[in-house]
């Protein structure tokens, strides 16, 4: 890739480091529910709130961990972040007990919480003025981590879920000291106030704010790659091969499009309509299934019939290409947008800011539509879930468009009355 080679030796770094940490963590993270069910004999509630708690931690502490990355700067806690999941990840792989293992899933969202903002603070300032190409390129490494690491994972789980952990430990050891050897220090910008200070400028951007929760709308949309898209591919077809299957897809698209979807928008948009359109995107994504779910039902038990399998998947599919074309649209340049509608001066804490609010956002959206999925069944009125993420998706694009067309999505000295 010419952006790849193009950037710094931090960022390509900081590039193949995502890389590894998605390998890492998705070599582990899917396969953790099969453990403590079927090899430690917890029940699902258990499993349930364990993993709350690990996404709680995580979410929870993201403002925290951007504005240490302001205050601290970005490399140490890159380094503690990626040192933190070799200590969680081993912890999974010694404990059977529950309070080892909440203790686990808590410094792992820790870590997450430390190096998320850390590394997209660091990325922003190496990128320059090519931060949503780096964006991108920043993707097809984490794609490619999403694919590689639940294969690894699967194939060391025929040994024994220890040795995933063990592995996954290994691949952090490597990462973190890669990190201390080759990432160099970056100056760290003087901050005039306090914390709280830095928290209360941050809470009172009203621009900022707007675009936040006009893009909450992407995580809220986000999840449904795992939550209302696999469900329904496994309805329909009744296998749950078909789960997979939307993976692959995604992922595929995520590698091979990424790039060039970013590189096509910026030739024909501004990053405020490349965001609008994105999200719209990744709302009528969901158009096909919201035709064709109510209509389904799910297959009679007894042999696959192949043809209609492949007939019926067929909306899925065409979701799960429109969704990931609107992430692949969204993403970059909503990372270019934040430090402009934020500052550059406390891009971690922007960061940290927004992806705690998104976190909260996606989890209501989830919740929602789960509620509206379970009180349609199998009923006529199964589209109004997928109604719900499409309104989701056209809210926040039109939230964008509006940003975009008063001029808030310009750098703060051309920006308008919200600033």
């Amino acid at each position: 890739m010419s952006t790849f080679r193009r950037m710094s030796r931090a960022a390509q770094l900081l590039m193949v480091n995502q890389f590894g940490i998605n390998v890492g963590f998705y070599m582990l993270l899917p396969f953790l529910a099969t453990h403590m069910s079927e090899d430690l004999g917890y029940g699902a509630a258990v499993i349930g709130l364990l993993l709350g708690v690990r996404n709680l931690s995580q979410q929870g502490m993201f403002l925290v961990g951007g504005t240490a990355a302001d205050r601290l700067g970005c490399r140490p806690m890159i380094i503690t972040g990626c040192a933190l999941r070799v200590v969680s990840f081993g912890l999974f792989g010694v404990f059977t007990s529950l309070p080892g293992l909440f203790t686990a899933a808590v410094l792992t969202g820790l870590a997450g919480a430390l190096f998320n903002p850390a590394v997209r603070t660091y990325l922003m300032h190496e990128a320059g003025e090519e931060r949503a190409e780096a964006f991108a390129v920043f993707n097809v490494f984490a794609h490619a981590g999403t694919l590689v690491g639940p294969l690894l994972g699967a194939a060391l789980l025929a040994v024994d879920f220890r040795l995933i952990a063990l592995v996954a430990c290994l691949a952090f050891a490597v990462l973190t000291v890669a990190q201390i050897v080759v990432l160099p220090r970056r100056e760290i910008e003087p901050q005039r106030g306090s914390v709280l200070g830095s928290w209360r400028e941050v809470a009172t951007n009203g621009r900022f704010l707007v675009f936040t929760l006009a893009l909450s709308a992407y995580f809220g949309l986000y999840n449904q790659l795992y939550l209302m898209i696999p469900l329904e591919a496994q309805r329909v077809s009744g296998l749950s091969g078909s789960v997979a299957a939307v993976f692959v897809v995604s992922t595929t698209i995520g590698i091979a499009g990424q790039v060039r979807i970013t590189r096509w928008c910026r030739d024909r948009w501004t990053p405020g309509r490349s965001v609008a359109h994105g999200l719209v995107c990744m709302g009528a994504s969901f158009v096909p299934v919201l035709l064709t779910s109510p209509l389904l039902a799910a297959p009679p038990p007894g042999a696959p019939d192949w043809a209609r399998i492949a007939l019926v998947c067929l909306p899925v599919l065409l979701t799960t290409v429109l969704f990931t074309v609107g992430m692949a649209i969204t993403n970059p340049f909503a990372m270019e947008l934040l430090p402009v509608v934020g500052s550059e001066r406390l891009a971690g804490t922007y960061y940290g800011f927004y992806y705690l609010v998104s976190s909260l956002v996606a989890a209501g959206v989830s919740w929602v539509v789960g509620a509206l999925l379970d009180a349609t069944g199998e009923s006529p009125l199964r589209w109004a879930p997928w109604l719900a993420l499409l309104a989701v998706g056209v809210l926040g694009g039109l939230g964008a468009a509006v940003l975009e067309r008063r001029g808030l999505l310009r750098r703060r000295e051309a920006a308008g009355a919200l600033g």
